[in-house]
């Protein structure tokens, strides 16, 4: 085991013209809550209440969207949540403005998925 060396990881921060509104992508699809006391309007916080551990979105006027898979705006960074199935999922994700990028005929055991901001992310099978 390594040695613990003091430093200790708290944040994913996305850029976004909308930090509110990606905020409350976020928070509805985990069931999160927005940390009013830390935000403002150019750093929104989502915490989960039981941690440190928290999504930040911070405005970014100029924002470009990865154009995944063709790579011509590339992705800095995507996220993964597990999931039990898609089916209770999927709905929620596109009721929130997400879009699905790419189902699961490509990957069996993930989908991709489209953030409001063009930010992907996965969804993945929980013990695939």
């Amino acid at each position: 085991m390594a040695e613990h060396t003091g430093v200790r990881f708290t944040t994913v921060a996305l850029d976004t013209p909308d930090p509110r509104g990606l905020a409350a992508f976020y928070a509805a699809l985990l069931g999160w809550e927005v940390d009013a006391a830390t935000s403002d309007d150019e750093w929104v916080n989502v915490r989960d209440g039981s941690s440190e551990l928290h999504l930040a979105f911070q405005l970014a006027p100029g924002h470009v969207a990865p154009t995944w898979p063709s790579g011509d705006v590339p992705q800095q960074v995507h996220l993964d949540f597990h999931v039990a199935d898609w089916e209770s999922t999927q709905p929620r994700v596109l009721e929130l403005g997400g879009r699905l990028v790419e189902d699961e005929a490509e990957h069996p055991s993930w989908r991709v998925y489209a953030d409001p901001a063009g930010h992907l992310f996965c969804l993945c099978l929980d013990g695939a």
